[in-house]
């Protein structure tokens, strides 16, 4: 009977590749909001995948980027933390569009990880997952795979769609072949270490996104301000901050039909999470230049921002 396989798993990429689309598929579960609006992810999310001959511990991570204040700095440490610490790095491309300046950033990353863990002697290896193969035609793909494989950097470069599943058992084979040895971290079927209180504010955050456009889905966080569990309904309260007075006005909406949308949409979400009724209640509130204020940024989970 062979080993079984346990170890952390680092999927890292530019904004908007899927990265968190392939951590839901293979876990079955939502435990990653998603949008097409870049850096949609701003924590580390943990996500288990616990098989009889292995566990899999995922970090999705914030898109790699250039960072423009306090938060992005946040976000940019938070994923180079999990590419130092990874047993096992996938990174995403876009098959679209092939490898782009963004993307070699991300590879240049890697390699430098890659040099650190030989100095150290600790065996890790990297992955390459060509995601959204499905909206590409596979003539186009040959000539991308051979551009990866020419990197050298990667033990597979392995065409995948998130979106369909198509390839994620061979990827995720190929992951488990290069985890480490080792028992279960954690126990029982729990798919995250996100707290539910966290998983909410992300909910409602991902409704924001999806509703908006231009500076706004940046400048936006969700702050919870209240849950309280009643009989028959949860009860939540919570607060959109945004940096503008123009921002607030766009996300209320007309006769505030913007935000009713929005609330009706993470409800929808946030029923199915929880698995009961949920009474829902959003205020809108300008905090200027939230992204940049210390406080703020530590009140609203972005621990370690400076």
């Amino acid at each position: 009977m062979s080993a079984h396989r346990s170890g952390f798993v680092g999927i890292v990429g530019r904004p908007n590749v899927g990265k968190s689309t392939l951590l839901n598929a293979w876990l079955g579960e939502k435990v990653a909001i998603v949008s097409p609006r870049p850096q949609t992810t701003r924590h580390r999310i943990l996500g288990v995948l616990s098989r009889p001959e292995a566990q899999v511990i995922f970090l999705d991570t914030p898109g790699l980027h250039e960072p423009q204040h306090r938060l992005g700095r946040h976000l940019l440490e938070v994923t180079k933390a999990v590419i130092d610490e990874a047993d096992v790095l996938v990174a995403v491309i876009d098959a679209r569009s092939g490898i782009r300046a963004e993307d070699e950033r991300v590879f240049d990353a890697i390699r430098a990880a890659t040099r650190s863990t030989q100095r150290t002697r600790r065996a890790r290896s990297a992955l390459l997952a060509l995601n959204k193969t499905d909206l590409v035609k596979k003539p186009r793909l040959l000539p991308l795979l051979e551009a990866c494989a020419a990197t050298r950097l990667f033990a597979e470069c392995v065409p995948v769609s998130a979106a369909t599943g198509d390839q994620l058992d061979v990827l995720l084979a190929q992951i488990i072949a290069r985890l480490p040895e080792g028992p279960r971290w954690y126990e029982g079927e729990v798919p995250t270490d996100q707290s539910t209180a966290r998983r909410i504010s992300e909910l409602i955050r991902e409704q924001v996104l999806l509703a908006t456009r231009q500076e706004v889905p940046h400048a936006a966080a969700v702050r919870l301000d209240d849950v309280v569990e009643r009989p028959r309904v949860t009860s939540i309260r919570a607060t959109i901050l945004v940096e503008r007075p123009g921002q607030k006005a766009i996300l209320i909406g007309r006769g505030g039909v913007m935000l009713k949308r929005i609330g009706q949409e993470a409800r929808r979400e946030l029923e199915r999470l929880l698995g009961r009724k949920v009474y829902l209640g959003l205020w809108v509130k300008v905090a200027e230049g939230w992204r940049a204020d210390e406080r703020l940024l530590r009140e609203l989970g972005y621990a370690g921002s400076m």
